[in-house]
């Protein structure tokens, strides 16, 4: 079976005062991505939203509400879709000096230890990654190759190819940025004063509900459905 793959990020960067980082991808049958695109399409519709009206965990709000909720049902009812995310819960305990790395190159790393848990060598996969900055390319070529060689793949018949891609062109990748940016948001660490979206709690715990998980804590290895890995950083020393 060839499977797609759609990766994206939240609070990636490391001085912007967030405390999480979340990796979020999800895999499908590559036979199911155009009928799971236009599904989203049709739901985007029956709201009165574009086709090419990016949705977004940022964008989620009181009017929207109703079109979000429906969204992530169609996620969980589809047995096509299956998510998979690693939460890193704390950068500040990051030590990239002591491990001789760059931030960038850590992130790849955590990129590496999100995606190798959806590989099967019976299948192969494309995977499409949102594009990050400049370097995005460059890295990706990289992470290709640790991926293959992690997977004694070298001719490239799992992991036939990663590449980047924007998300406001791919409908699924536009789903995996708000199941991604809910996790990170429910443990994020807020001042104290800071009104939460309810709007954003309501799809939260809705996806809690549908999942019949906290967001906080690692599932179980086999999970398929909505698998979460919460890396700390003192648990790979860095790697």
């Amino acid at each position: 079976m060839l499977y797609s793959v759609y990766c994206d990020e939240s609070c990636h960067l490391e001085h912007d005062g967030i405390n999480v980082m979340t990796l979020g991808a999800i895999s499908c049958p590559q036979e199911k991505v155009k009928q799971i695109n236009s599904r989203i399409i049709e739901i985007k519709r029956k709201y009165n939203t574009s086709s090419n009206n990016e949705i977004k965990w940022t964008k989620i709000s009181p009017s929207k509400l109703p079109m979000y909720t429906d969204i992530v049902d169609y996620f969980f009812d589809n047995d096509d879709l299956h998510f998979r995310c690693l939460l890193v819960p704390d950068k500040a305990k990051l030590d990239h000096t002591k491990y001789q790395q760059t931030h960038d190159e850590w992130y790849y790393k955590m990129y590496f230890d999100m995606l190798k848990f959806i590989f099967s060598p019976r299948d192969s996969y494309n995977i499409y990654i949102d594009i990050k900055d400049t370097n995005s390319c460059r890295r990706v070529q990289k992470l290709h190759e640790v991926c293959c060689n992690d997977k004694y793949d070298f001719s490239a018949e799992i992991i036939k190819k990663i590449q980047t891609i924007r998300s406001e062109e791919v409908q699924i990748m536009q789903l995996v940025d708000i199941l991604t940016g809910a996790v990170a948001f429910e443990n994020r660490t807020f001042p104290q004063k800071h009104v939460k979206s309810e709007a954003k709690i309501e799809v939260i715990n809705q996806i809690k509900k549908r999942s019949g998980y906290s967001l906080h804590q690692t599932t179980l290895y086999k999970e398929t459905k909505f698998n979460l890995f919460r890396w700390e950083a003192n648990y790979h020393d860095g790697d």
